[in-house]
């Protein structure tokens, strides 16, 4: 049995730091403007592509608030973005509970902050597969890793962080902040981490449906080896 059992939470997490890695980036020019404005001090953290469509959402005003992770982290983006946010310094932040020393100590350790929430979907790998020109290469290309990895170590600790999976809820969340002097409460929190666990379960099935589908002929056929 794991050894962290919990017993004491915040009904009610303040959002301050937030991790904003999405594919999909419908939705954001409205999300981040409203995040902006309703969290005094809110700190983005966020990488690649939408590192840059968040730069320039909130224009001027990024150098206040929007941190690329490989700044935080201290790790550059590994070439073509296929390790981002695979680091010790995330997951720290993701999983750490609000009321247990030890995890105080080892955020203090490595000057890592608490994430409270993370915004993050997922490479399309469903809508890749569907495309006339898609091979067991560009398929495996489309499989997401980091991002699974985020959103799952999110939900998991809904004690404290809201995951943030589907562009629909924005509106939700923008709702729940307003009325709640910035705060996300348990019963959304739990919700959401529902949510993406149902998403991560389906993405993993579309994975292995498709592999199991696939001869080995099909598969070294993309590729020549020596």
């Amino acid at each position: 049995m794991p050894g962290n059992v919990v017993k004491k939470i915040d009904e009610g997490v303040t959002i301050r730091q937030v991790l904003v890695s999405v594919y999909d980036k419908r939705g954001l020019e409205n999300f981040i403007p409203a995040l902006a404005r309703q969290l005094p001090g809110l700190t983005i953290y966020s990488t690649g592509g939408t590192y840059r469509a968040i730069e320039k959402i909130l224009g001027s005003t990024a150098g206040e608030i929007l941190v690329p992770v490989a700044r935080y982290t201290g790790q550059p983006e590994m070439q073509g973005g296929l390790v981002k946010t695979l680091d010790f310094k995330i997951y720290l932040g993701l999983l750490s509970e609000t009321y247990n020393p030890d995890h105080a100590q080892d955020l203090k350790r490595l000057r890592a902050v608490p994430i409270d929430m993370v915004v993050a979907n997922l490479y399309p790998f469903r809508l890749a597969i569907q495309a006339p020109e898609a091979t067991p290469e560009i398929a495996r290309a489309n499989i997401d890793i980091g991002g699974p990895c985020m959103i799952r170590a999110a939900a998991k600790n809904y004690l404290r962080v809201t995951p943030v999976t589907d562009p629909a809820d924005y509106p939700r969340i923008v709702t729940e902040l307003e009325r709640n002097d910035g705060r996300i409460g348990l019963h959304t929190r739990f919700e959401l981490a529902a949510k993406t666990f149902a998403a991560t379960a389906e993405y993993d099935t579309n994975i292995a449906r498709y592999l199991a589908g696939k001869s080995f002929s099909e598969v070294a056929g993309c590729y020549t080896s020596e």
